[in-house]
């Protein structure tokens, strides 16, 4: 494959900070680290959404933030509130996590108005939402049938993981989702993503976006 360039690398990047034990001066940094290196976005908490804002102020950096995060069986009202209360704190972007548990148990019903009513929210501010389908958890079967909700439900990305489950991003799991969605929908690859051939090959499986908190060292590599 060919190398890819630092500044390239950098636009597929959302610079993550989703520990719980993160501080004030951790987002600040992240900002700043993504401004100075262009990555497209940075990741918070919801409680951080304000300071990036506040941070980023008029930089071509967007703030993305989750709900639902990260076990995704919270009800679909609170993930609504959620969604709401970001978009209005200043996230451009939300990256919710869909009702796994409701999904293993065959409602999928649920599932479908639970992503609904969070990309609804999303598209009624002319926000974006991605749905983190959690591929560890599932078959390949399952994968794809998540895909296909996610379709039906009109997400403008499919997202393969929290970071938080026994294994994240694949490419395998990535090759599959951008065989099974449309072509309009995107995805972002996120878990375990911690050096530069392994980033390549996910964006050359068909990931638009990675989700990673090791940002500096894949660009580091890449230049």
């Amino acid at each position: 494959m060919e190398t890819t360039e630092i500044s390239t690398l950098a636009a597929h990047i959302e610079h993550t900070m989703l520990r719980p034990d993160c501080n004030q001066q951790d987002i600040i940094s992240l900002c700043e680290q993504a401004i100075e290196l262009q990555f497209y976005a940075v990741c918070v908490p919801p409680y951080y959404v304000q300071l990036a804002k506040k941070t980023i102020k008029k930089a071509p950096v967007k703030i993305v933030t989750v709900v639902g995060f990260p076990l995704g069986y919270s009800t679909v009202a609170s993930k609504v509130e959620e969604t709401k209360k970001a978009i209005i704190s200043g996230a451009d972007e939300i990256d919710m996590v869909m009702n796994i548990a409701a999904f293993k148990a065959g409602d999928y019903a649920a599932v479908q108005n639970d992503i609904q009513a969070v990309i609804t929210a999303c598209h009624l501010q002319n926000k974006q939402c991605k749905v983190i389908i959690e591929t560890a958890y599932l078959s390949d079967e399952e994968i794809e049938k998540a895909c296909r909700i996610c379709a039906d439900c009109e997400s403008d990305f499919v997202k393969t993981s929290t970071g938080y489950a026994p294994a994240g991003a694949t490419i395998e799991a990535v090759e599959l989702m951008r065989k099974v969605l449309p072509a309009k929908i995107k995805i972002k690859a996120s878990g375990g993503i911690k050096d530069k051939l392994f980033a390549e090959q996910l964006i050359k499986a068909g990931a638009t976006r990675l989700g990673t908190s090791s940002g500096l060292e894949l660009v580091a590599s890449a230049s």
